[in-house]
């Protein structure tokens, strides 16, 4: 099975449970990986045909940017779901990281699959 990556994708947004974490932004780190046949694109050269990363790195961005959500876990369904609906991405690991949440941590965060690979 073929993989399209995004490694490290970094956004500001309004993330966790305490009163400060309601009043600050903070980057929230994403590390994904999704399946996808490279097969059609690589033969035509055509985007269309491809994963196109960058709509979905523009999608995630405006999506996550824009979101308040108490719960990094709630955060990551919402951002798979709109990978398997929108970009009908039939599987997905995603790792999202707080990198700032923990002082002596060098992040903390959930790693979710879903789908069928």
């Amino acid at each position: 099975m073929d993989k399209v990556f995004i490694d490290g994708l970094e956004i500001e947004t309004i993330i966790g449970i305490y009163d400060w974490e309601r009043e600050v932004k903070q980057v929230v780190r994403l590390d994904l990986q999704m399946a996808w046949d490279n097969r059609p694109a690589a033969q035509s050269e055509d985007i269309e045909k491809a994963l196109n990363y960058k709509a979905v790195c523009d999608r995630l961005s405006d999506f996550i940017a824009t979101s308040e959500f108490l719960l990094v876990e709630t955060m990551a369904e919402n951002v798979a779901d709109i990978l398997m609906k929108e970009f009908n991405v039939p599987w997905l690991q995603l790792k999202l990281t707080k990198p700032t949440a923990i002082p002596q941590a060098s992040g903390v965060g959930v790693m979710i699959e879903r789908g069928v690979q």
